[in-house]
């Protein structure tokens, strides 16, 4: 799939931009650090899967001083044209439209449009806690279907109102509480179940794909994935179980917020026994591989969003996912000279004009 034109109005610090890429190559948005390329990077995304994949809330991807932003993306997949729309309110998420159409569900808009986002922070799903891997799991399941976005959904819901209902107890159970707290369990339970068997055949079918990017980046250490669950049994037993010390914490201790994934390499841990430059690898290979699973499983291949990656990465590094980038539409931000080996099939010049004047694209 393509993107034929992005828009952007009164979105992080533009007053209005439009993005026209290439169809097929790499489109360079070329500019210095604070002009707002990776915002343009940031609105295809928010296109895919409704938030930001710089951890923004959407009141903060509005342009100060104003009320709301329009985000808009004409796109093809497997020949059929898809308009997305998302109003982003200072106050929260607005409305959804899909080819012109209001969309209530988010599962009904999430996924439609596919993208996959390469950044330098990317190392932190390596070395970081376990939240980065889940999203990056999370992120995986919403584009392979809708349902997936469903059941994410319901378990937010149900850890929401378990953990509002575990506060207002305020260390002890008061009458009426255990029967509110066994609904919940229940509901948390079954989305928890349901998410936790989708993540765990995800690892299983991603891992050969991982293994592969990694050994095309020059990695020789073998790739291993890992998912573990915090607890064990059933989940709904388990939230039983530990009812008492979720009562005396006020949160919920077990389900698939509380679990993580293991990235080993030649066996060991790779977030305390890998150098800096096999862990960049690794994250490379992560993205890599979840592009291509995602292209053979959907048909499609995602929209490469390459955020400042190069800079990065030493020479051969650099070299190495020059060429292996997959073939389709990549979108690449710079603050400098593209690497070489990498051809461009088109670049777009991106400045912020005056500090506080809006940002702007001009084709060179």
């Amino acid at each position: 799939m393509h993107i034929e034109r992005l828009a952007v109005r009164e979105f992080r610090n533009y007053d209005h931009a439009e993005l026209e890429p290439a169809s097929e190559g790499v489109t360079v948005l070329e500019g210095s650090n604070g002009s707002g390329k990776t915002n343009l990077l940031e609105a295809a995304v928010y296109l895919s899967v409704l938030r930001s994949f710089r951890g923004a809330t959407p009141p903060l991807l509005v342009k100060v001083g104003q009320g709301q932003s329009f985000l808009r993306a004409r796109a093809w997949r497997q020949g059929r044209l898809l308009e997305l729309e998302s109003e982003i309110l200072s106050s929260g998420r607005g409305r959804l439209r899909r080819n012109g159409q209001i969309v209530r569900r988010s599962e009904d808009f999430v996924g439609q449009l596919l993208t996959t986002v390469f950044s330098p922070d990317d190392i932190g799903m390596v070395k970081g806690g376990p939240q980065g891997r889940r999203d990056f799991l999370d992120s995986m399941l919403a584009g392979l279907s809708a349902k997936h976005v469903a059941t994410m959904s319901e378990l937010e819901r149900g850890l929401r109102q378990r953990n509002a209902l575990l506060r207002a107890a305020g260390g002890a159970l008061r009458p009426g509480m255990e029967k509110l707290l066994d609904v919940w369990d229940a509901k948390v339970a079954e989305a928890g179940e349901m998410l936790v068997e989708a993540r765990e055949s995800l690892v299983a079918s991603l891992e050969p794909e991982v293994e592969r990017s990694y050994a095309a980046l020059g990695g020789q250490e073998g790739v291993h994935l890992r998912y573990e669950r915090s607890w064990d049994g059933e989940l709904l037993r388990a939230l039983v179980e530990c009812r008492q010390d979720d009562v005396r914490r006020g949160v919920t201790g077990a389900g698939p917020q509380r679990d993580d994934l293991q990235l080993l390499l030649g066996g060991l841990a790779a977030r305390s026994q890998a150098s800096q430059g096999q862990q960049r690898s690794l994250a490379l290979a992560m993205r890599l591989g979840g592009h291509a699973l995602v292209t053979a499983r959907q048909g499609s291949s995602p929209v490469l969003l390459l955020d400042d990656v190069f800079s990065e990465l030493d020479p051969a590094r650099s070299a190495a996912l020059a060429a292996c980038l997959p073939a389709g539409q990549a979108l690449l931000t710079t603050a400098g000279p593209v690497p070489r080996g990498l051809e461009v099939a088109k670049a777009f010049s991106v400045s912020a004009g005056a500090v506080a004047g809006p940002g702007h694209l001009l084709a060179q």
